[in-house]
């Protein structure tokens, strides 16, 4: 049997179990998970808390979550004052209540608690959503293509303007006027339309790339985490867990990606939120702090490179600050990435491990880095070259 074959078997017999071993789960999970069936959808999932160890409970816990997601694209997405089926107009029975919006609420309101005035404060978050997405993973087409289950709700919008949440803040049609007077009181305005030029476009009627899906995953979290909101990079956290989940060969769970991906990505936050949080840099989860033991593994195992970066002043915020606060995510072409978090999500201390793979990209540079000048330091390590994936965690393995 076939190295590869046998580790397909590892897993199948793992999740063949009516109970998982989580510390069976962890241990094959962290040499990697097969690219084949729903393991790594299934693996992350459990890892990062999603689902419990007992298989009998995953339909109760995958059918209340998803419900509840589809509840916060209701209650969270859709404009004030919308119609379920999209129609977008009033039947005239006055009854505006019942769809959201009071009647003492207008567009034009700023009370504190009218719907529209939230409606409108969004968009200023949303606006830097919807230019995050749409360079996401530029070197994959997968994000800009049409998602196989688009939200029904949002994209049958039958003429009702918001429903998509790039049609807030990304006009597709610029209109200027030249105004001229004609006679006594007369004025003729002719109108000037110029299409804006967009990456990522956004798909018609009845369809959504995948990027807009993720868009709408952050702001749903951004909304419900008004304490933190949202801030740039998660979309670079967000975007492997989305491609995980919605390349599940399994059917039914690539139905539910959106919503299956929202509560991995809040799982995770909930863990790494401290590295979006200015005042919570110098915390013990803080940035800062994961910096610090960066450096102080790297004195600890080679003082020479430690030394001759201290030298040149090129501090660990340079170059580490992007690798631990983004998991690695824009330092590898994304299959590599998923690799990479198979280990992460595997280790019980969860970051120690993120730290041991970041000195090891470090130490396995060590001839060039002592050569090189401080810009040319500065350009390996902020673009690290081409590597075997497998090499620098072998080598972080190595580390005791």
């Amino acid at each position: 049997m076939s190295m590869f074959k046998a580790r397909v078997k590892e897993f199948e017999d793992l999740f063949a179990q009516d109970v998982i071993d989580l510390k069976q789960l962890r241990r094959h999970t962290f040499n990697g998970v097969p690219d084949v069936h729903s393991f790594r959808a299934i693996s992350w999932k459990m890892l990062l808390g999603y689902l419990g160890s007992k298989r009998s409970s995953w339909p109760a816990t995958l059918a209340k979550k998803r419900a509840l997601y589809n509840q916060f694209i209701v209650e969270l997405v859709l404009p004030p004052g919308h119609t379920q089926n999209g129609d977008g107009n009033d039947d005239g029975d006055g009854d505006n209540e019942s769809r959201g919006v009071g009647l003492q609420d207008h567009p034009l309101s700023e009370g504190p608690e009218s719907a529209w005035n939230t409606f409108f404060s969004d968009n200023e978050f949303l606006l830097q959503i919807d230019k995050d997405v749409r360079r996401l993973c530029p070197d994959i087409s997968f994000f800009q293509q049409p998602t196989e289950y688009p939200c029904e709700i949002v994209v049958h919008s039958k003429g009702e303007h918001g429903r998509r949440l790039h049609e807030r803040v990304v006009p597709s049609v610029l209109s200027s006027a030249n105004v001229e007077r004609k006679g006594l009181g007369m004025t003729k305005i002719n109108l000037i339309t110029k299409r804006s030029a967009e990456n990522y476009a956004a798909m018609e009627e009845g369809q959504e790339a995948h990027w807009e899906v993720v868009q709408r995953i952050l702001f749903i979290y951004a909304k419900l985490n008004p304490g933190q909101g949202y801030v740039q990079g998660m979309n670079e956290i967000v975007g492997p867990i989305y491609y995980v989940m919605a390349s599940d060969p399994d059917l039914e769970n690539r139905t539910y990606a959106e919503a299956d991906c929202f509560f991995c990505f809040t799982a995770l936050m909930s863990e790494i939120r401290d590295f979006f949080i200015k005042t919570l840099d110098d915390s013990e989860g803080g940035i800062k702090c994961m910096m610090s033991k960066l450096s102080n593994m790297l004195k600890a195992k080679d003082i020479g490179i430690y030394d001759h970066l201290k030298s040149q002043e090129l501090h660990p915020q340079y170059y580490s600050f992007r690798w631990i606060n983004l998991l690695l995510s824009q330092e590898f072409p994304l299959p590599d990435v998923l690799r990479i978090w198979d280990s992460v999500f595997s280790d019980e201390h969860r970051f120690d491990f993120l730290i041991k793979i970041c000195c090891s990209m470090i130490l396995i540079q060590r001839e060039a880095i002592l050569e090189n000048d401080f810009a040319s330091n500065v350009k390996l390590l902020q673009n690290y070259p081409p590597i075997d994936i497998n090499v620098v965690l072998t080598h972080a393995v190595s580390l005791a």
